[in-house]
């Protein structure tokens, strides 16, 4: 019987010249700690409103107070939950991919096989919470910024990791039927035993 993985859970390398599938890694969004502030204020509103709905002197201010509750966590609750919700990154074994936006949605994505170097950031809260800033630098393209992002440390290996393989199979990589031949004068040329 046949096996689809290698020991340790990696997939077995494609042969020389086979197109290597492109398979998801991981696919993740930034800290969710991020959102804190938001459900507090959303605690705070909806006990605030329970607290004074039907308390108010006159009938019209109940809508007043329910128009203000919807606005405060509209603006301080469902837009950073939104901006949160539509932030995401992609690490595949061929790329790393960061999509963000709503109503514009942009992508940015780094090869593997193209190299580049990855700087790791984090800050005392972020050790706290196990998470970091990840910037992805190749010297030609602005630099891919994943930021606060969980497991910083875990993505960081395995973004090596990636980059790493990614080289091996782009160098093993030769046309079919073409051995590389070593030349020892101008004269003579002798294929490689």
């Amino acid at each position: 019987m046949s096996s689809t993985q290698a020991f340790g859970g990696r997939p077995v390398a494609p042969p020389p010249g086979a197109a290597a599938p492109e398979l998801l890694v991981a696919r993740f969004r930034s800290h969710a700690r991020r959102l804190f502030w938001s459900a507090l204020v959303l605690i705070a509103v909806t006990g605030a409103t329970a607290y004074f709905y039907g308390n108010l002197p006159a009938p019209l201010e109940d809508w007043m107070l329910l128009t203000a509750a919807g606005v405060v966590v509209f603006v301080a609750v469902a837009v950073p939950y939104l901006a949160w919700l539509t932030r995401s990154y992609t690490i595949t074994t061929r790329r790393v991919v960061a999509r963000s936006g709503l109503l514009t949605r942009r992508r940015a994505e780094f090869s593997h096989a193209r190299g580049y170097r990855v700087v790791v950031r984090r800050g005392p809260l972020q050790r706290m919470w196990g998470a970091g800033t990840l910037t992805l630098v190749n010297g030609v393209d602005a630099p891919l910024r994943l930021a606060n992002i969980p497991r910083a440390e875990l993505v960081h290996e395995t973004l090596v990791d990636q980059i790493e393989v990614n080289q091996i199979l782009a160098h093993r990589e030769v046309p079919t039927g073409q051995l590389p031949v070593a030349q020892t004068d101008s004269t003579q040329v002798i294929p490689p035993i």
